[in-house]
C-alpha cells in the first residue's frame, strides 16, 4: 500500500532533518545566510514543518493547524532545541494522517487546488515526499559549507 511506502520515506526523510539539526557544531550557524544561499538551515526547516502541518494535518487530518508561511522564512534564532521538537510533533502528525488513508481516498482528488489544477491526494503525497527530500539535500549542504 502505498500510503505505508509514503510513512516510511516520510519518516526517514524527517529523521535525518532532525539529525542534521543535531549535527551542526555551532547552533547559531542553523541560522546562518552567506552569499547565493539565502535560506538558513532553520528557515527550511521551519517551511518543512509547515508545508508538512498544513497539507497533510490541517487539510487531511483536521488537526486545525493554521500555517503562517510568512514567519518559516522571517523568524530566526529559534533554539534547536525547539525546531527538533516540532519535527518529533510533524512526525507523529505525518504518521497518524498516513495511517488513516485508505487507497480509495488516496485516489481521489486532493480538497484543494494546488499548481492551478486538480491533483490526486496520491499524486500530491508523492510530491509532498519529494519536496520534503528537495529541502533536506539543501539542509545537508548548508551544514556542510556554512558550519565550519
Amino acid at each position: 500500500m502505498l500510503t505505508n511506502t509514503l510513512k516510511e520515506l516520510f519518516n526517514r526523510e524527517l529523521v535525518k532533518l532532525k539529525q542534521e539539526l543535531e549535527l551542526y557544531n555551532d547552533e547559531e550557524n542553523i541560522w546562518r545566510v552567506d552569499k547565493n544561499i539565502l535560506n538558513s538551515t532553520g528557515n527550511l526547516c521551519l517551511h518543512l514543518i509547515g508545508n508538512l502541518n498544513t497539507y497533510l494535518g490541517a487539510e487531511l487530518g483536521g488537526t486545525g493547524y493554521i500555517r503562517n508561511r510568512p514567519e518559516e522564512f522571517s523568524l530566526k534564532d529559534v533554539p534547536r532545541s525547539e525546531l527538533i521538537f516540532k519535527l518529533e510533533q510533524t512526525i507523529d502528525v505525518v504518521d497518524t494522517v498516513l495511517e488513516s488513508l485508505s487507497e480509495d481516498q488516496l485516489r481521489k482528488d486532493y480538497p484543494q487546488i494546488v499548481f492551478e489544477r486538480t491533483l490526486t491526494t496520491e499524486f500530491f503525497l508523492v510530491h509532498l515526499a519529494m519536496h520534503l527530500s528537495y529541502h533536506l539535500g539543501q539542509v545537508n549542504y548548508h551544514r556542510r559549507l556554512l558550519d565550519c
